[in-house]
């Protein structure tokens, strides 16, 4: 097998789809995180589809940010490094939940509902070490990180722009969880997991688009130099 840029390329573009799609579909019907629901096989799968929804966004953004990293500029760098860094210690966290929470929640069901508590956005009562750094850390670089990268995508107009709008747009609401408590917060994941589908098959049309029609843009450099002649 001969590996592309065209194969890396569709490979990140799958990815970013699959991705947003996984996100999407942990949302259905998620019930409430508690120690006991830790321990159930529902939990094992929900965290695993969520530890792959990172690290496939992750393979997607990187896709679309090398396919037009000389367009998106150092905007463009700053957004995919902060954002790229959300999605690290996103998937750091879900790996700790999968592999600890279940058997702590046997042995110390306080600290799990701390840690759960923290991840959900709230408080904890007891101590959970620097998992409050983490967690904060990883929301503050995925609003920010994410509103960069969805300006610098949106600006460079390499692929399809409106889900890098949206995206920006996506990730800067979901600051308005905290001060609408009555709105289900799994409701703020849907526009973001639909703008990650929208990137990956943008990103996907744009490579076919330059594939099958590679020297399009010789061919408007030489007409353009004719007429300047």
């Amino acid at each position: 097998m001969t590996i592309t840029t065209t194969t890396l390329t569709r490979t990140a573009a799958v990815s970013a789809v699959a991705g947003g799609l996984l996100f999407l579909t942990v949302q259905i019907n998620h019930p409430y995180l508690d120690p006991t629901f830790t321990t159930t096989g529902e939990f094992a799968i929900r965290q695993t589809m969520k530890i792959a929804f990172a690290v496939l966004s992750l393979v997607g953004i990187t896709g679309v940010y090398l396919r037009q990293v000389k367009q998106s500029g150092v905007l463009g760098l700053l957004g995919y490094l902060l954002l790229g860094a959300a999605f690290l210690a996103m998937a750091s966290v879900e790996v700790m939940g999968l592999v600890a929470l279940p058997i702590l929640a046997r042995s110390d069901p306080h600290y799990v509902s701390d840690v759960l508590a923290v991840g959900n956005g709230g408080t904890a009562t007891g101590d959970v070490g620097l998992f409050t750094v983490l967690n904060t850390s990883a929301g503050l670089a995925l609003v920010s990180g994410g509103l960069l990268f969805g300006i610098a995508v949106f600006r460079a107009h390499v692929i399809t722009r409106w889900p890098a709008a949206l995206f920006a747009v996506a990730v800067v609401a979901t600051l308005a969880i905290h001060v609408l408590p009555q709105v289900n917060e799994r409701l703020f994941a849907v526009p973001i997991g639909v703008a990650l589908v929208g990137l990956g098959v943008a990103l996907w049309r744009e490579q076919l688009s330059h594939t099958t029609h590679p020297s399009a843009g010789f061919k408007n450099s030489r007409l353009d130099t004719a007429g300047l002649k």
